[in-house]
């Protein structure tokens, strides 16, 4: 059953592996060595609420109430206080994988020993994660510094009782569950509430998945960008390798090679190789270095967060029974500002997308009649499709200014500058949504324009690509409630279905799209 667990707090995570973890494909665990560090680290907590050392959030209240002192005798009652006054959040529940990434996310940092968290907490969630009860978070209330406050407070009021859990999709009270598992509430002991709730794991949580509905765009993207120039007879020469490598920015080489065996073989090509126009507009010839400029946005922003998910980001850090140090590796900022960027550039695929599309439906390329149907006028053809298109670009464009450009003194002061990550992480996904949209519109589009080539064919890969589109979505002779094939094309992306058949049917003529970027450019 566990053939090759996750060691939480010893192996080191990647993006890759958290989803393979929140899919069930792999298991994570704390092994001997982890559980003596939390049990070492648990002591020292101990040690200090017995030596009467004064420690922020162990014997202190919290924000402002730092000076405040918390006699042992109530040292539990503030730990579980916490959790219940810091459960603010509103507006809709976040969608159950977030909260679980959040939970799996939590564990791994907990469970490298510097948080004095108690085993027997740990081995709670863990619980709630193997048993798929996924904890009700509302998605607002979390300014994104001393942690994501709010959230992480709702995700842990089922330890104690509180709150309200999915089980099977239905919403059910913590309480009724514990009862019916024979289980009872835990006691938080000193530092443990405080634990729980600080930490970026909300922001994080939305980060990875992000992260990991950004790659699959970006690979859509350019499988999609690739059949628009096949049925606007664009050339392939803007992507030579050559040209790429006197300005050699990793994205844009990358680009460049999809974009050249995308469209390697194809007849479409062949039959316009000597044509006599001179240039492609921008949005087809510039591929490369627009799309490629997004994915260097997405690998910085994995590389930002394959270190946070493995970071400790708690406070106070016990190092040990002398050294509890009151720092701030809960502030938001080393991850909201790569959030950001990765937003700006999540909306500029979908910015020149709309272009492509626009280009389809103009009519002035030989062989593509206006808006994509033979008989308009009587017809629409493809004209309102690009609205919606034009109308999510500009939804974008107003998602992108950046959160953490923002600042809102809470705390009564205390925590006087904080990092909006959270809304970052949010924005970042909502503007995601919008853009595998804008790719569906420019996807069904140019599976319209494509059949208008025929009888020539495109590459093995792209006509696969078109195969499948035409599996689910027909060819449109006049006009139809298009809102439906827009639907089920922006499923086709989302679900990974486009990008899936791509790469099988590359790998089933032995073509490796990636080349030596792979491993950057992968959730690895």
């Amino acid at each position: 059953m566990n053939v090759n667990p996750f060691r939480y707090g010893r192996d080191t995570l990647t993006a890759g592996t958290l989803l393979e973890m929140l899919d069930g494909k792999r298991h994570g665990i704390i092994d001997d060595k982890a559980r003596k560090r939390i049990d070492v680290n648990k002591a020292a907590v101990e040690k200090i609420v017995a030596d009467g050392k004064i420690v922020y959030g162990v014997n202190t209240g919290f924000g402002p109430l730092c000076n405040t002192l918390i006699g042992p005798e109530d040292t539990r009652l503030l730990q579980e206080n916490i959790l219940r006054s810091h459960s603010v959040g509103m507006g809709e529940n976040i969608p159950e994988d977030v909260a679980r990434l959040m939970m799996i996310l939590k564990v791994h940092a907990l469970a490298q020993g510097y948080s004095g968290i108690n085993i027997t907490t740990l081995e709670r969630i863990i619980w709630f994660i193997d048993m798929h009860f996924t904890p009700v978070v509302p998605s607002q209330g979390s300014v994104g510094a001393s942690g994501d406050l709010a959230p992480l407070s709702h995700l842990f009021l089922p330890l104690i009782g509180l709150g309200e859990v999915m089980v099977e999709g239905k919403i059910t009270d913590t309480a009724d569950v514990l009862k019916r598992h024979k289980l009872k509430p835990l006691n938080m002991e000193a530092k443990e509430g405080l634990a729980l709730i600080n930490g970026t794991q909300f922001m994080a949580a939305w980060g990875v998945r992000g992260l990991a509905r950004m790659k699959n765009a970006l690979d859509a993207a350019d499988i999609i960008g690739a059949m628009t120039l096949e049925a606007l007879a664009g050339s392939v020469k803007p992507f030579r390798p050559e040209l790429h490598e006197i300005r050699p920015y990793e994205g844009t080489k990358l680009v460049a090679r999809r974009l050249r065996t995308l469209l390697e073989s194809s007849e479409i090509l062949a039959s316009h190789i000597n044509c006599e126009r001179v240039q492609d507009p921008y949005s087809l010839r510039c591929m490369p270095q627009v799309h490629g400029a997004s994915r260097n946005a997405w690998s910085h922003l994995k590389d930002i967060l394959s270190i946070e998910i493995n970071a400790v980001t708690d406070n106070p850090v016990i190092l040990d029974a002398d050294n509890a140090i009151s720092g701030g590796n809960f502030h938001g900022q080393p991850i909201a500002i790569p959030m950001d960027y990765a937003a700006i550039a999540a909306a500029e695929l979908g910015n020149i997308s709309d272009r492509r599309t626009y280009l389809l439906l103009e009519g002035k390329v030989e062989g593509l009649p206006k808006l994509l149907m033979k008989r308009i006028g009587i017809n629409s053809g493809f004209m309102i499709p690009q609205y919606t298109s034009a109308a999510l670009v500009s939804e974008n464009k107003g998602l992108c200014f950046p959160a953490s450009c923002d600042s809102i003194p809470t705390s009564l002061g205390q925590e006087d500058h904080v990092s909006m990550g959270s809304i970052s992480a949010r924005k970042l996904n909502k503007i995601i949504d919008n853009l595998e949209n804008i790719l569906s519109v420019e996807m069904v589009s140019a599976a319209q324009a494509f059949d208008f080539r025929r009888p020539l064919k495109s590459s093995p890969i792209l006509e696969a690509c078109h195969n499948m589109i035409r599996e689910h979505i027909h060819h449109a002779e006049k006009d139809r409630v298009f809102a439906i094939d827009l639907n089920i094309g922006a499923d086709l992306i989302k679900d990974g279905i486009l990008v899936r058949t791509a790469n099988e049917a590359a790998n089933h003529s032995k073509i490796d799209l990636d080349g030596e970027s792979h491993e950057r450019f992968s959730l690895s």
